[in-house]
């Protein structure tokens, strides 16, 4: 072959060449691992599980003993309830004695201590699970272990006192409307009765623990603290 030729023959293998398309291979994307769902939240209005709270216990007995918790259902001291100032209903709580490290698991059916400085009142029963009947108070740490499906929604007012005379609540309680635009009264049977009085109505906890700082400085009540409103 002479020279042209040779050139000829190279530049139709090129053409040829040229005519074909390159395909470029794609991998196959990664697979992702499988979405992990995220923890369902607590239902609104109740505490989330898991939640320490610190501070003193107490517990109580008779004369509370057979009568209306604040849920309506009758306190039996020999039980493992308590009282709670905030928590829902029906919540479950475990209860350390830091003294000791003892454990008790209890249900919420009350409203209480009526003591700023404490957080649970325990019933006679869940005091004695965890040795806190002869000393009476003692420092604990509680958890939330599980909240109620269906807890009522969250309203907060603050306690501003307790009242053995009738007339003596009343007139707080005028003050306290006047003052800052919602009060009410709440009847504590015993013996004595006493009647509560919570001012304001707020749809958080923090709201009011704000307004229970105004309570504190503006009417020199230094055992204002925040409670439940419960229906």
């Amino acid at each position: 072959m002479n020279r042209r030729g040779a050139l000829l023959v190279g530049l139709a293998l090129a053409a040829a060449g040229c005519g074909k398309k390159k395909v470029a291979v794609v991998p196959p994307p990664a697979a992702r691992p499988p979405a992990v769902p995220p923890s369902p939240a607590p239902p609104a209005g109740a505490a989330p599980t898991g939640l320490i709270e610190r501070g003193l216990a107490s517990w109580y007995g008779h004369p509370y003993h057979g009568r209306p918790a604040a849920d309506g259902e009758i306190y039996d001291m020999e039980t493992l309830v308590a009282a709670h100032r905030t928590l829902a209903f029906q919540t479950w709580v475990r209860v350390r004695h830091v003294a000791n490290g003892k454990t008790v698991d209890v249900r919420i059916i009350d409203r209480g201590p009526f003591v700023r400085s404490r957080i649970i009142d325990l019933s006679h029963a869940a005091a004695k699970e965890i040795e806190l009947i002869g000393p009476g108070v003692g420092q604990v740490e509680l958890a939330i272990l599980s909240a109620p499906a269906n807890p009522e929604a969250p309203l907060f007012a603050v306690q501003v006192g307790a009242f053995r005379e009738k007339a003596n609540a009343d007139r707080m309680e005028r003050n306290m409307m006047a003052a800052y635009g919602a009060a009410k009264q709440v009847l504590r049977s015993g013996d004595p009765a006493m009647w509560r009085i919570l001012a304001g109505r707020e749809n958080s906890q923090d709201s009011a623990e704000a307004l229970a700082r105004r309570i504190r400085q503006e009417q020199n009540v230094p055992e204002a603290f925040v409670v439940r409103l419960d229906p």
